[in-house]
């Protein structure tokens, strides 16, 4: 089958590779109908390379049509339409009964300390093959994929596989006052979901902050209050003025590790990138540090006594937080991976519905063949020709 492999920093291919097989009997084999590039493959793409190998296939948010299922697979059938979350759950451990399934105990990556297993993300979260493929192994099939009914188009349920339950969770988390003020740092999918699905859940005032044209317009498309980076010398006065000078209840990190406006940060990172893979692993793993622009915005930003969601993806170890000022805010603070099965019952009769609220097919700016794939990466992380979300079709 053809594949998006890993090739190396800013490089991927087409490959052909093995096709899948069942190797469990909680095993699925699923024919891909489309899987979205995620920002998180960006981070694949340029400062985590060094927890790739070569040949690695990339994706994690894919769905299509079941081919073939295990013999302790009772709930699946071929013909199938499903959706895989992004982390592969067993659905009964400890963890998962607790809902917290990105930390689930049956395919914990123990080796290096980290939650459950990811499709498509790293030797740290188990090294599973990706999605972005023509087929795809399914593992605890019994319990993850998410059955969606026939006839709307994925894009009406592709983004249950991550974007809008890892947007959902950060609404959750972010703890907005009904009627209360949020704001969203970054409008790239993660953060266009974010706001729409807060203004969904009652939130009075969404403010999104971010710098790319085609962002800001497509949020204010959805009712967003929309803030430009560039165009304010203090983005966070500006937002506490808005909101009678306190700050909002609420703000939302959807950036993460790689924020605009962290030069001596992005240099490490890339500088680090460029290294041996062992010695940028170890250097990584030790002594890693983030472009926390967006957090430290985020945390001066907030009122006091109000809340942070951070669901953009950090990885440094030594990063440095302003935590006398959080302290003396009474800053609350959230943050984790999306424990996508977790929200799936409140997403997918909202995605469901004829009147698409959230706004499903209103986010994927360009839909490619698979063979485009090197394309559709290279104008994501450059954000170009407006991609905001792109999604590779086999």
């Amino acid at each position: 089958m053809k594949a998006v492999t890993w090739q190396g920093r800013e490089n991927v291919r087409i490959d052909e590779v093995p096709d899948p097989a069942i190797k469990e009997p909680t095993d699925a084999i699923v024919r891909i109908t489309s899987s979205g590039i995620c920002g998180s493959d960006l981070h694949l793409y340029t400062v985590l390379g060094m927890f790739m190998e070569e040949g690695d296939i990339l994706g994690h948010e894919p769905m299509g049509i079941v081919e073939e299922v295990g013999s302790e697979v009772p709930n699946l059938r071929p013909g199938d339409r499903v959706v895989m979350p992004f982390n592969i759950v067993c659905g009964s451990c400890f963890m998962c009964r607790r809902g917290l399934y990105a930390q689930c105990e049956t395919t914990q990556v123990r080796e290096y300390g980290k939650g459950a297993a990811l499709f498509g993300y790293t030797k740290l979260y188990g090294h599973v093959p990706g999605g972005q493929a023509e087929y795809l192994r399914v593992p605890q099939a019994h319990f993850g994929p998410i059955k969606v009914p026939e006839g709307p188009p994925d894009e009406r349920f592709l983004y249950l596989s991550d974007v809008l339950p890892t947007a959902w969770q950060a609404v959750v988390y972010a703890d907005v006052p009904r009627g209360g003020s949020v704001a969203v740092l970054g409008l790239g999918p993660i953060g266009q979901m974010t706001a729409r699905i807060a203004k969904h859940q009652g939130a009075g005032r969404v403010i999104g902050v971010d710098l790319v044209p085609e962002r800001l317009e497509m949020a204010r498309r959805h009712g967003v209050e929309t803030v430009n980076l560039l165009e304010h010398e203090d983005v966070v006065k500006h937002v506490q003025e808005m909101t009678e000078g306190r700050g909002p209840d609420s703000v939302i990190d959807a950036v993460g590790m790689e924020a605009h406006g962290a030069p001596f940060a992005r240099l490490a990172q890339q500088s680090i990138g460029r290294l041996p893979g062992p010695l940028a692993e170890k250097l990584t793993e030790l002594a890693g540090v983030d472009r926390l622009s967006a957090l430290t915005t985020a945390i001066d930003m907030v009122r006091r006594g109000g809340t942070l969601s951070i669901i953009g993806v950090y990885g440094g170890q030594v990063d440095p937080l302003p935590m006398m000022d959080m302290f003396d805010k009474g800053v609350q603070l959230r943050m984790g991976q999306a424990h996508v099965r977790r929200w799936v019952d409140d997403i997918l009769p909202l995605v469901s519905r004829d009147d698409d609220p959230l706004g499903t097919e209103d986010l994927a700016t360009h839909r490619l063949p698979l063979h485009e794939a090197p394309h559709g990466y290279d104008i994501f992380q450059k954000k170009q020709d407006g991609a905001i979300k792109v999604i590779l079709r086999p």
